[in-house]
Protein backbone atom coordinates (compact mmCIF):
# COMPACT_ATOMS: atom_id res chain seq x y z
CA UNK A 1 0.00 0.00 0.00
CA UNK A 2 1.00 3.20 -0.77
CA UNK A 3 1.42 6.30 1.46
CA UNK A 4 -0.70 9.30 0.83
CA UNK A 5 1.41 12.49 -0.12
CA UNK A 6 0.92 15.02 2.35
CA UNK A 7 1.07 18.26 1.51
CA UNK A 8 3.58 20.74 3.70
CA UNK A 9 0.78 21.42 6.41
CA UNK A 10 -0.29 18.37 6.75
CA UNK A 11 3.68 17.08 7.02
CA UNK A 12 3.69 18.99 10.22
CA UNK A 13 0.48 18.13 11.89
CA UNK A 14 1.68 14.80 11.38
CA UNK A 15 5.23 15.19 12.96
CA UNK A 16 3.38 17.18 15.94
CA UNK A 17 1.06 14.06 16.35
CA UNK A 18 3.44 11.11 16.59
CA UNK A 19 5.81 13.77 18.40
CA UNK A 20 2.72 13.95 21.42
CA UNK A 21 2.18 17.40 21.23
CA UNK A 22 -1.38 17.50 20.74
CA UNK A 23 -3.52 16.97 24.17
CA UNK A 24 -7.14 16.41 24.37
CA UNK A 25 -9.46 19.44 25.80
CA UNK A 26 -11.86 16.85 26.81
CA UNK A 27 -13.43 17.79 29.97
CA UNK A 28 -15.15 14.95 32.28
CA UNK A 29 -18.50 16.88 31.97
CA UNK A 30 -18.36 16.97 28.02
CA UNK A 31 -17.26 13.03 28.09
CA UNK A 32 -20.41 12.15 30.14
CA UNK A 33 -22.56 14.31 27.82
CA UNK A 34 -21.61 12.63 24.95
CA UNK A 35 -21.29 8.66 26.75
CA UNK A 36 -25.02 9.42 27.60
CA UNK A 37 -25.97 10.87 23.96
CA UNK A 38 -24.24 7.57 22.61
CA UNK A 39 -26.34 5.71 24.79
CA UNK A 40 -29.26 7.48 24.21
CA UNK A 41 -28.46 6.76 20.42
CA UNK A 42 -28.11 3.16 20.22
CA UNK A 43 -30.95 2.42 22.89
CA UNK A 44 -33.69 0.56 21.07
CA UNK A 45 -36.80 0.16 23.28
CA UNK A 46 -39.61 -0.01 20.58
CA UNK A 47 -40.24 -2.05 17.82
CA UNK A 48 -42.22 -1.49 14.54
CA UNK A 49 -44.24 -3.96 11.99
CA UNK A 50 -43.64 -2.99 8.33
CA UNK A 51 -44.72 -4.37 5.35
CA UNK A 52 -42.74 -4.27 2.20
CA UNK A 53 -42.26 -5.84 -0.98
CA UNK A 54 -40.49 -9.26 -1.26
CA UNK A 55 -38.35 -8.19 -3.30
CA UNK A 56 -37.17 -5.12 -1.05
CA UNK A 57 -36.65 -7.78 1.75
CA UNK A 58 -34.52 -10.24 -0.48
CA UNK A 59 -32.46 -6.70 -1.65
CA UNK A 60 -31.85 -5.90 2.05
CA UNK A 61 -31.02 -9.03 3.27
CA UNK A 62 -28.35 -9.24 0.46
CA UNK A 63 -26.75 -5.98 0.70
CA UNK A 64 -26.85 -6.96 4.81
CA UNK A 65 -25.56 -10.14 4.25
CA UNK A 66 -22.39 -8.37 1.82
CA UNK A 67 -21.99 -5.88 5.02
CA UNK A 68 -21.61 -8.78 7.38
CA UNK A 69 -24.69 -7.43 9.71
CA UNK A 70 -28.11 -8.69 10.32
CA UNK A 71 -30.46 -7.13 7.82
CA UNK A 72 -32.89 -5.85 10.77
CA UNK A 73 -29.69 -3.57 11.97
CA UNK A 74 -29.13 -2.41 8.54
CA UNK A 75 -32.54 -1.14 8.52
CA UNK A 76 -32.65 0.25 11.65
CA UNK A 77 -29.30 2.00 10.72
CA UNK A 78 -30.96 3.42 7.29
CA UNK A 79 -34.25 4.60 9.28
CA UNK A 80 -31.75 6.20 11.97
CA UNK A 81 -29.30 7.94 9.19
CA UNK A 82 -32.32 9.35 7.43
CA UNK A 83 -33.91 11.03 9.90
CA UNK A 84 -30.78 12.13 11.59
CA UNK A 85 -30.45 13.86 8.00
CA UNK A 86 -27.60 11.54 7.14
CA UNK A 87 -29.37 10.46 4.05
CA UNK A 88 -31.25 12.91 2.09
CA UNK A 89 -34.71 11.83 -0.28
CA UNK A 90 -33.34 12.54 -3.64
CA UNK A 91 -36.60 12.60 -5.16
CA UNK A 92 -37.90 15.16 -3.05
CA UNK A 93 -35.48 17.17 -3.43
CA UNK A 94 -35.87 17.03 -7.32
CA UNK A 95 -39.59 18.02 -6.89
CA UNK A 96 -38.90 20.76 -4.80
CA UNK A 97 -36.14 22.14 -7.25
CA UNK A 98 -38.77 21.74 -9.86
CA UNK A 99 -41.49 23.92 -7.81
CA UNK A 100 -39.08 26.66 -7.53
CA UNK A 101 -38.17 26.78 -11.45
CA UNK A 102 -41.79 26.74 -12.17
CA UNK A 103 -42.48 29.74 -9.33
CA UNK A 104 -39.84 31.92 -11.52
Amino acid sequence: MTKPKLNKEEKEILKDFEAGEFKSVLTPRRKKMLQTAAEETFKKDKRINIRISSRDLESLQRRALEEGIPYQTLVSSVLHKYVSGGFQDLMANKAFQRTQKLRR
